[in-house]
């Protein structure tokens, strides 16, 4: 689907494809004298309440940025928490999902994971592959840059085997092969803590979306705070390299 098209179907509504960039656990946990762990595990409580709001506004696709490529820089302790929080997460929640009709994807480089942690990762899917309501995809060892060159590395292969011309390879061949190729485009991404960048997250996939940014931390993020989000995307004009006259065209 062409980016055109869902400007035009989500210009006065709801977007169809909200992609969120979860900080500020650690701070939410320093200023309160926790340990990075405890604001890890209340930000449990805002996916719970992001996800529950998503499904109640009808929102077709929600992206989380739960894990990043480089977040295992992060001391080992924390690491390991996050880890064991996360299968926690796959063996303790998806039942919850699957019940109210959550289809769940996860997107990343899962070879980076546990045995058991890949385990439940296809366990999951496969219980919720056929449910119809929203589609959560989480994005665990995920990173925009390993995105793109693993798209860039099967483009390849493809030229390799004569499968392929080099001339054939553009803008549709490369989206056919990233991640999230099969979804709506982002068309809107929001990125709480008040810090201003995509962190390398869907390099690719955010080439026209309207972002959004708060300063309150994750853990403080709820369904209004993601209400207040939506009204906002809501009052954006979405141009796509067109002038606002030729937009108001093409919706009179």
């Amino acid at each position: 689907m062409s980016s055109t098209l869902s400007s035009q179907e989500c210009r006065d509504g709801l977007p169809r494809h909200v992609a969120v960039i979860m900080d500020g656990n650690n701070r939410w946990a320093r200023a309160r004298g926790f340990s990075g762990v405890r604001g890890h595990r209340a930000g449990v409580e805002s996916v719970r309440a992001v996800i529950r709001r998503a499904a109640e506004r009808r929102i077709e696709t929600l992206t989380l940025f739960a894990f990043s490529s480089e977040n295992w820089r992060r001391p080992a302790d924390e690491v390991s928490a996050l880890m064991e929080l996360f299968l926690w997460a796959l063996k303790r929640e998806v039942k919850k999902l699957h019940e109210h009709d959550i289809r769940l994807s996860v997107i990343g480089d899962r070879n980076g994971f546990s045995a058991a942690i890949q385990q439940h990762i296809e366990r999951a899917e496969a219980l919720t592959r056929d449910n119809r309501g929203l589609h959560l995809v989480i994005a665990a060892n995920y990173g925009g840059q390993w995105d793109l060159a693993r798209a860039a590395r099967r483009l390849a292969e493809r030229v390799e085997a004569g499968e392929l011309r080099a001339a054939q390879v553009d803008e549709a061949a490369l989206g056919s092969q990233v991640c999230l190729a099969e979804s709506p485009p982002v068309d809107l991404c929001i990125r709480t803590s008040g810090e201003q960048r995509i962190s390398n997250f869907l390099l690719w996939q955010l080439a026209y979306a309207e972002f959004y940014f708060t300063p309150l931390l994750w853990p403080d993020f709820d369904g209004a705070a993601f209400d207040q989000a939506l009204d906002a995307y809501r009052g954006r004009l979405r141009r796509f390299g067109m002038t606002d006259e030729q937009v108001e065209a093409q919706h009179a």
